[in-house]
């Protein structure tokens, strides 16, 4: 087995443990019923429904991850979610950065299954990519 195919493979098998945290762990808790619930979201300044609709979302962006044709959209939307999560555990004086952690396990993830990824984030520009359009349009 080549060294391409297993990075695939690595990519793939985070990114499964990814979405068994986010749909299993975490979106569950907003989707489910359970005691305490209720006093729990509303510490953190969000109501039971707004926090089901919530994991609707985190449940369709990391669906949209796992996705190969929308994986990168699907990444873009998981940052911004996890985004909102760290504002709100900035908000309530809590440690903030498993968001964050989770956030770069992502796109590690996403860069392992699709090495494109991390071309366009590391690769060098070249100085004709960097210029303005409008310069470039009227050269």
């Amino acid at each position: 087995m080549n060294s391409n195919r297993k990075l695939t493979i690595a990519g793939w098998i985070l990114s499964g443990l990814l979405a068994l945290m986010l749909i299993g762990a975490s979106a569950s808790g907003k989707l489910t019923s359970w005691e305490g619930k209720s006093e729990m979201f509303a510490k953190m300044g969000w109501s039971e429904d707004v926090m089901f609709w919530i994991g609707i979302v985190e449940v369709t962006v990391t669906v949209l991850f796992l996705i190969p044709r929308t994986s990168f959209i699907g990444a873009i939307l998981l940052a911004a979610y996890l985004g909102g999560a760290t504002a709100t555990h900035v908000r309530m004086e809590e440690p903030f950065f498993i968001p964050i952690i989770v956030g770069i396990v992502v796109w590690v993830a996403l860069g392992l299954r699709n090495p494109a990824v991390f071309r366009l984030a590391f690769a060098p520009q070249s100085v004709s990519n960097t210029a303005d359009p409008v310069e470039r349009s009227e050269a």
